[in-house]
């Protein structure tokens, strides 16, 4: 369970949501979950969402040590809008903790009184170690993204492209307690930007 708080133009906007994953040795792991907010008309009123992630260990190579493939659906329903996100990604586990990953997402929105609309984008992302103190870990990440986006009647942008620029940290505490950060900067089309921050805190029963 988590809960989301987010500040937009002056308005406090709020969301609670729940998942829970079953491991399979067929299907790997699966996950079912949804929200729903106090949203203002600024964040999704209501969210639906599962994920299929299986991981593959491969021998005969020492530079590739194993591959994680997951697949994802989110539906997202706002005041004024749907929209539908199938997402893929794939990543490779590297030698000495490092990863990199590849994924894309197909975004299908429907506006009140428009057609459906299909808007594509991608992520890479590359995850190192950084330092160690027994069970206390220190990791980072670097990662890079592009994208097409159509939110005209929610957020009176209009269409536009991106690319977006981030990074983020992770102190593993104990096996069941780590905290991450990440920051990240958008670059838009029409001369607009968007930073965004994060911090997380997990407890792992």
């Amino acid at each position: 369970m988590a809960g989301n708080f987010y500040q937009r133009g002056g308005v406090n906007a709020e969301k609670l949501l729940s998942s829970v994953t079953r491991k399979d040795s067929k299907w790997g792991a699966v996950t079912i979950g949804g929200a729903i907010g106090h949203d203002l008309a600024v964040i999704p009123k209501s969210e639906l969402f599962f994920d299929l992630d299986h991981g593959f260990k491969i021998s005969g190579t020492t530079f590739v040590r194993g591959l994680e493939l997951v697949y994802s659906q989110h539906w997202y329903w706002y005041q004024s809008s749907r929209i539908l996100a199938l997402s893929g990604a794939a990543i490779l586990y590297l030698p000495r903790e490092w990863t990199f990953s590849l994924g894309s997402t197909g975004a299908r929105s429907t506006f009140t009184g428009t057609v459906a609309d299909w808007r594509p984008s991608g992520i890479t992302r590359l995850g190192f170690p950084l330092a160690g103190w027994g069970e206390k870990q220190l990791s980072g990440n670097i990662f890079f993204a592009v994208g097409t986006e159509d939110f005209g009647q929610v957020d009176q942008i209009g269409r536009f492209a991106s690319q977006t620029y981030g990074g983020g940290i992770r102190y593993q505490l104990s096996p069941r307690q780590d905290l991450a950060g990440f920051a990240s900067y958008q670059k838009r089309t029409q001369n607009r930007s968007d930073l965004a921050s994060g911090l997380t805190y997990a407890i792992h029963f």
